[in-house]
């Protein structure tokens, strides 16, 4: 499935490829206060359809995942990371996919308080 997402404002916008029936709630502290509901694809997957410009980000606790997010609007669409086993990820935030029904996704609950 190829999806669209941006953040509200639309300042910051990209496609994906996928499947994105499930989801992961992140209940780190970060993750747990932006309500963000995660969904992971390679990064080869993954396009920003705006210019890298208009990113801003942030990093915290072992700096090994950049979450991005806009600076006019602070809506956070994505984040990146490097998984151990070298693979680049893209951590998509579902909640800026306007064509996702959330009420229909499997929603999992993980433990990101190590990261």
């Amino acid at each position: 499935m190829r999806i669209t997402g941006s953040c509200h404002c639309g300042n910051i916008a990209f496609d994906a490829e996928g499947e994105f029936d499930t989801a992961m709630e992140c209940n780190c502290s970060f993750c747990r206060r932006k309500g963000v509901l995660l969904a992971f694809v390679p990064r080869s997957q993954f396009q920003l359809a705006t210019s890298q410009e208009k990113l801003s980000s942030y990093q915290f606790n072992k700096h090994v995942i950049t979450h991005y997010f806009c600076a006019y609007c602070g809506i956070a669409p994505f984040s990146e990371a490097t998984m151990p086993n070298g693979t680049e990820m893209a951590a998509i935030n579902l909640r800026c996919v306007p064509e996702i029904d959330i009420a229909t996704l499997t929603v999992t609950q993980y433990d990101g308080a190590s990261r």
